[in-house]
């Protein structure tokens, strides 16, 4: 392990000396009181283990809360660190790996995108089916420690195609309806220009937002299983007359939230049945 994840994994387990999450979540935007759900949590602030930075984001804490959903043991990243602050790849990666060294093999993200497409309104839900990188880098870039991955790493199947059948079996269940797309993941803080949009949309993606690709790249290096659901906040740059602002991202996202914060207990509780079963 890196000399970051040996000194974070110290400070946590001073905390929660014997719990061993079975699955991670990351909550986006107007998805963090998803934790409030948890029993039994232990809170504990990125800044207890030292990550050179902490989420300033509207919308976003920067706790992350161990505890219990369903009667399953969960590590739940209460708000993401963002490339567009100035936080280095190596936090973004960290934080993802303390998730996995605490024993979670299956990690669940949230988060707020905007949608290529006048159909997919805000408030509606996607599921990510793969992605298309358009940041200014890689988090794998560097070193490669090998106890926590391989130097190539295969992107095959990376938002595991498993995981997506069980959640839609799920949402069945419980009457909740998702498209399903490519994401593109552009650096931000500003909006994307109508021209890059458009841009996108003829390489194939769905939706846009400034998070997610990092964070799927380290899970999958450290050999997790990834899942990723998105809340549709608003239609991308010259897709609507609606001037885009961060605060139309919590109102939609809280919209769509309100059908994921339903969702998510269901779908933790089936990971768990499928984990005991093998």
């Amino acid at each position: 392990m890196t000399k970051n994840l040996d000194e974070a994994m110290a400070v946590i387990r001073k905390y929660a000396p014997n719990f061993y999450p079975k699955i991670g979540m990351i909550l986006g935007s107007g998805m963090t009181n998803l934790s409030d759900q948890l029993t039994d949590a232990i809170t504990i602030p990125y800044q207890a283990f030292g990550l050179g930075g902490t989420t300033g984001v509207p919308g976003h804490a920067s706790l992350l809360v161990l505890g219990y959903l369903n009667g399953i043991p969960v590590a739940c990243l209460k708000g993401r660190l963002h490339l567009y602050e100035g936080v280095p790849y190596e936090s973004v990666a960290t934080l993802i790996r303390v998730v996995r060294q605490l024993g979670a093999h299956h990690l669940i993200i949230t988060a707020a995108v905007g949608s290529l497409h006048p159909e997919v309104q805000p408030g509606s839900l996607m599921v990510i089916t793969d992605h298309i990188n358009h940041l200014a880098g890689n988090p794998l870039v560097g070193p490669n420690d090998e106890s926590i991955g391989p130097r190539f790493l295969s992107m095959a199947n990376a938002y595991d195609s498993d995981l997506r059948d069980l959640l839609f079996e799920c949402a069945d269940k419980l009457g909740i309806d998702f498209y399903e797309g490519i994401y593109i993941a552009t650096l931000g803080p500003s909006f994307e220009t109508p021209a890059e949009i458009r841009s996108f949309q003829v390489l194939g993606a769905d939706v846009v937002g400034m998070s997610v690709v990092p964070e799927v790249i380290v899970a999958r290096h450290a050999g997790m299983k990834v899942v990723a659901i998105t809340v549709v906040t608003n239609l991308a740059e010259g897709l609507s007359e609606e001037k885009l602002t961060h605060e139309a991202t919590l109102q939609y996202g809280e919209i769509g939230a309100r059908h994921i914060v339903k969702l998510l207990p269901e779908f933790v509780a089936a990971i768990g049945a499928e984990i005991a079963s093998t």
